[in-house]
This record gives C-alpha cells, structure tokens and sequence, in this order.
C-alpha cells in the first residue's frame, strides 16, 4: 500500500491501494492476478479508501476543534480511521475507533500509528449494545445499505437517550435518514469508487437529532 494524503485533507496521510497492492485477493482469495491482465480490476476493500463521509466529518474536525477537545469519541465504523485520527488530532481526551473487519483493525493501527495518534480500536459490532462511554459518536458513512441504518439509527438514538451527541458525514446516500438529521457543513470531496476526475458532489455534516412526531412520517420502515 501507498502512503499518501487524504483528498481534502492534507494534514492526515494514510494507506491507500493501488494496482500493484494485491489488497483485491482480501475481496476474493482465490483471484490469480496473472489470470487474466485484461480482467477489470476488483475493487479493493472498502477500508483502503476515504469515502466522502468519513472525509467530509474529519475536514469538519480539523476546522472545527472545539467539537472534539477534551471530549472522549468514539469513531463508528471506522474503516481507514480517518475521522478518528482527525478527532484526535484536534485535542479529544480519547478516540475509540469500532469497526468488524480485522483488516480494517489492522489499518486503523498503521494509520494511526504514522499519524502520531493514540486510538483505542474496539473488533466487534457495538450497535446492537448499550450506548458507549464516550461523549461524542462520530457516524461517517454508516446509512450506506438500508439493514444496516435499520440496525444503526435505534443504536444512535440510545446514544442521544444517553446524553452523548452523535454528528453523522453522509453524501446523501439513498438510507440517510434526513428527517432526523440538522445539516451544519458541506465539503466538496471525493467518494469512495469514484473515478479519479470525477465532478466532486458536496457532501454534508450533520447533527443527529431525537425524534419528534413529524418525523415519524420520515423515519426508515422494514421493507415489505
């Protein structure tokens, strides 16, 4: 892997994949890259790239570091660890990253480590348990597939019952659940699969906030 800058934010630099990294044999492990030289290449995994959410929630960090200073955070679904590294750059008395992939695990320790930032990294699925013993959830990119903001939006709300605020990064994805949500920022950045080139689309900041009646109308329902 390659260790660069972020787009939009040069002060993090992380590893990122590139044709010769082979990070596309950890999506299919039985993929021989001498195979087929004309076989479109895989995506790599989703860790090894900063998608717009998480970038959009570290630039608003970095600009804005009085949201984090002195505040314990968690980073959910922490993929690269970007938004972790931003919060702890920016003064957060401590930075817990969650994320399920060990390979993700393993990235967020690297990055971390060539960023000079301690982050605490918690292997497992937290949203299905009790709300965190932190101040502040930092959400980048977690409404990417509606199961998953079925199994998301009850975790955050018992974060706010709780008392921890919950800011969430999203390019306004299909299962954003914008009802619930008060836009603070927009960022002009990259997602993630996006051709190198490609127009930038603005993608937002936002504040969780507690339900209210006329949200109910809004809120994500089970499919049928």
């Amino acid at each position: 892997m390659r260790l660069v800058p972020v787009p939009a934010l040069p002060e993090i630099r992380f590893y990122t994949a590139h044709p010769g990294s082979g990070l596309r044999r950890l999506v299919d492990p039985e993929d021989d890259i001498d195979a087929n030289d004309d076989a479109p290449e895989p995506q790599p995994p989703y860790w090894a790239y900063a998608w717009a959410g998480g970038a959009v929630l570290a630039r608003y960090i970095l600009d804005n570091p009085m949201t984090v200073a002195g505040r314990r955070v968690m980073d959910l679904g922490a993929g690269s660890g970007i938004v972790g590294i931003a919060a702890a750059k920016a003064g957060a008395s401590e930075v817990t990253a969650a994320e399920i992939d060990h390979n993700g695990v393993a990235a967020i320790g690297l990055n971390a480590e060539v960023n000079g930032v301690e982050i605490t990294i918690v292997h497992l699925d937290i949203t299905m348990g009790p709300p965190p013993a932190v101040d502040l959830v930092l959400a980048g990119d977690v409404f990417y597939g509606h199961e998953v903001a079925l199994r998301v939006i009850p975790f955050l709300d018992r974060c706010l019952a709780a008392g921890i605020d919950v800011l969430v990064g999203d390019p306004r994805r299909h299962d954003l659940p914008l009802s619930r949500l008060r836009l603070l920022a927009e960022y002009q950045v990259p997602d993630f699969g996006e051709a190198k080139g490609a127009t930038l689309k603005p993608s937002g900041v936002f504040r969780f906030e507690a339900e209210t009646a006329p949200a109910l109308a809004g809120a994500i329902k089970p499919s049928p």
